[in-house]
């Protein structure tokens, strides 16, 4: 299997005692090869380059992710048989009648021990186990069954070179299992697969798991099509190698996880990709949930775990959890969760999906680096929106609304990183009740892009707050908070920054605006919130020169956010500034605060 350059599959080898060490600013980093036959995951050394922050994986495509994962098993064919060669399976309470081979019935059992083609229609009090040691595909068709048991899994596949589960055109289907398992049970899904499977077809089907799982699948999992349904007490939907869900309508209500991938030995698998389909899941624990890879390039998934936002964030439930890296690039992705809506053990990356979420903790949280490049993301309900050991946007549009900090660079649990946010594209809108842009140790660097953020009204907290200072060098900049712990960006930035601090407190809803020395309007800003500073960057300002923030009148054509350009300017002055005699945010390590009270 093709092996990805850069670093990512740190977090396989499962050892709590393991100490990991990544450097994101380097050129060095570690990678790992896929588990050998006694299951060992060796460690390898090799070099990755990155023109976005040096070596770092959160850049990685969806492709470069999955050229990296075990490839699927299914084909674009699975759906197609032939009714002339098949077998047919009549069931009628706990008895069955089968015309043709590779079938037998008998003591509330379907038997099916060879490849081949089996048409099952009915309602069966008992299972269907499939034992096929032969090479070739078990194609089952569930033309209109209702299939229950309380002897284990409703379908058993115990073995098969492959089962592919179709559902006929027009038909409904019904699956329901036993109220428990034993702990050492292998097969404990009301639909259970010791060998790859894949669901295809346009008809319906119902699972409902009562003892432990809907459908499982020991190898790999892909969903192509049909309408799925799925109750299960634990886990939804689980393919252990991979699950794939290339289209169809599922809905999963778990106890558990809703969707599954939990390969933990192999380098290349435990992955979790969907690319089409309409998915709604309401989990009691993780949503999505894959012990390396989330990669979502399209179809619509809605995710409410843990009762959603409003639940207790203690209990854990996540929105998404990936093990090693989150790719969302396509399609949309809306969470509501107790606990963070995205989690990463190490990189995230926003690369062009529509993506809303809420949740009772972080709206996304990457232990090492999140990268922001593309879509419409919007965290609209969180304690801290951003939070990663290094942050980088370099385009899309993103707002985001916190009750703690907007976003939040933090030195990760394990490794290392070099603790900086950067931004050089895109849109970034904050509403903070804490800090706005927040990096600890670190510096914040603005290169291009529009940022706007409406910032606390606490004077314990800033707009901004970085320890190793702000810079800027390009794009527009507006940060409107508190005057407590207000900073602005270094006077020695190759562009120059006015801070404005007010001697009384400004009004949520008052339409404020930038004047130069001449009196030519140059932006105005509405603020969201009680504000008492204000920071405005852009190419038009001048170190030495005065400025005036004025008040009243009415704002221009809409900028971001609450930015918009120039409209008619307000008489009241509010403060006066001029650029390059900011208060600059250069604190020391551990520092909470930023620069000194004006």
């Amino acid at each position: 299997m093709a092996q990805r350059t850069p670093s990512r599959r740190l977090w396989l080898i499962a050892a709590p005692a393991l100490s990991l060490s990544l450097v994101l600013a380097g050129c060095a980093v570690t990678a790992t090869t896929p588990a050998d036959s006694t299951g060992t995951v060796t460690v390898e050394e090799t070099a990755t380059t990155s023109q976005l922050t040096g070596a770092t994986d959160a850049t990685q495509t969806a492709a470069d992710v999955l050229a990296a994962d075990q490839e699927t098993h299914d084909a674009g064919d699975d759906a197609e048989y032939s009714v002339d060669d098949a077998t047919t399976i009549d069931l009628s309470g706990s008895s069955a009648a089968v015309t043709g081979d590779g079938a037998e019935t008998g003591d509330g059992t379907v038997r099916i021990t060879a490849p081949g083609t089996y048409i099952l229609s009915g309602d069966y009090t008992g299972q269907v186990i499939v034992a096929s040691d032969a090479e070739g595909a078990v194609r089952l068709v569930l033309d209109g069954v209702d299939i229950s048991t309380d002897a284990g899994a409703a379908i058993d596949i115990q073995a098969a070179d492959e089962a592919i589960v179709v559902l006929a055109d027009g038909s409904s289907n019904t699956l329901s299992d036993a109220a428990s398992y034993a702990d050492d049970a292998s097969a404990n899904a009301a639909l259970y697969s010791a060998a790859d499977l894949t669901l295809t077809g346009t008809g319906a089907l119902s699972v409902t798991g009562n003892g432990n799982d809907g459908i499982a699948a020991a190898d790999g999992l892909v969903i192509q099509s049909g309408t799925v349904t799925v109750d299960a007490a634990d886990d939804g939907i689980r393919g252990k190698d991979y699950l794939v869900v290339r289209g169809g309508e599922i809905t999963v209500t778990a106890g558990g996880d809703g969707l599954k991938s939990d390969n933990e030995e192999a380098a290349e698998r435990g992955y979790v990709d969907i690319s089409g389909g309409t998915i709604d899941i309401t989990s009691g624990d993780e949503g999505i949930d894959a012990f390396t890879d989330v990669v979502l390039t399209g179809g619509a998934v809605t995710i409410t775990a843990g009762g959603g936002a409003d639940g207790d964030p203690d209990d854990g439930a996540k929105g998404v959890s990936a093990g090693v890296i989150a790719v969302f690039e396509g399609g949309s992705l809306a969470v509501d969760a107790a606990d963070d809506a995205v989690n990463t053990n190490a990189y995230a990356h926003l690369a062009g999906a529509t993506v809303d979420l809420r949740s009772g903790d972080d709206g996304v949280h990457s232990e090492l680096q999140l990268v922001i490049s593309a879509g419409t993301n919007t965290i609209a309900e969180a304690v801290e929106g951003l939070e990663a050991g290094q942050i980088t946007v370099t385009g899309g549009d993103t707002s985001v609304t916190s009750s703690d900090d907007g976003t939040n660079v933090a030195e990760p649990d394990e490794g290392s990183a070099e603790m900086t946010m950067l931004i050089s594209g895109g849109t970034l809108l904050v509403n903070a009740e804490g800090d706005g842009l927040d990096v600890n140790q670190g510096a914040l660097t603005q290169t291009g892009g529009t940022v706007v953020v409406s910032g606390p009204t606490n004077g314990g907290n800033g707009a901004l707050d970085a320890d190793g200072g702000v810079t800027i060098s390009g794009g527009i900049l507006l940060a409107a908070g508190s005057a407590g712990m207000a900073v602005a960006p270094s006077a020695d930035s190759d562009q120059a920054s006015v801070q404005f601090t007010f001697s009384q407190t400004v009004a949520a809803g008052t339409v404020l605006t930038v004047l130069d020395a001449s009196g030519t309007a140059l932006a105005s800003f509405t603020t969201d919130k009680a504000t008492q500073s204000l920071v405005y960057s852009e190419s038009a300002l001048v170190n030495g020169e005065s400025y005036t923030l004025v008040s009243g009148g009415s704002a221009g054509e809409a900028v971001a956010g609450s930015l918009a350009s120039p409209g008619t300017a307000g008489t009241t002055t509010v403060a006066t500034g001029v650029a390059g005699e900011q208060t600059s945010a250069e604190m020391g390590p551990g520092g909470g605060g930023g620069g000194t009270r004006p």
